[in-house]
């Protein structure tokens, strides 16, 4: 069954709440997926998974729960990739659907990044997540469900 997985530790609110409204609008199961106690509204399409505290922990649950054709919101770029191997689709929360072409740009540029870091240039942080964020977001996660209920 063909389901929505979240990397859910980073996940800022607001896009968590787009997925409750759809999951439930949807009848579209999703999993939090985190190494912390989420609260999740009361839904039977809405479920929470609590990993053991560690590096790529949680990560490493979705990629191992998650299956093709399944979609995983993470904005971890190495976790989108594994997962796109595996043949599930990818949405980070300001609406970026990654793709087999577009994961290998932005591992490339995220490597790039770590080197620079890694000698000691400040990089800066991502931008505030805003409102047209959210609305790519909630129009990417639209289409994926539609794709979905087609096939």
């Amino acid at each position: 069954m063909i389901q929505i997985w979240v990397d859910a530790d980073a996940c800022p609110k607001v896009i968590k709440d787009v997925l409750f409204r759809a999951a439930d609008r949807t009848a579209m199961p999703i999993t939090l997926v985190a190494n912390q106690p989420l609260k999740t509204p009361p839904s039977k399409f809405i479920r929470s998974l609590q990993v053991a505290a560690g590096f790529d922990v949680a990560d490493n649950a979705i990629v191992h729960r998650c299956e093709k054709g399944d979609l995983v919101i993470t904005a971890d770029i190495p976790l989108a990739a594994q997962v796109i191997e595996k043949g599930a689709f990818a949405l980070n929360p300001r609406g970026e659907r990654y793709t087999p072409d577009t994961i290998r740009e932005r591992l490339n540029m995220r490597d790039f990044i770590d080197t620079l870091r890694s000698s000691g240039i400040q990089t800066g942080g991502p931008n505030v997540l805003n409102q047209r964020n959210r609305q790519q977001f909630a129009n990417e996660l639209d289409k994926w469900l539609q794709q979905v209920k087609r096939s």
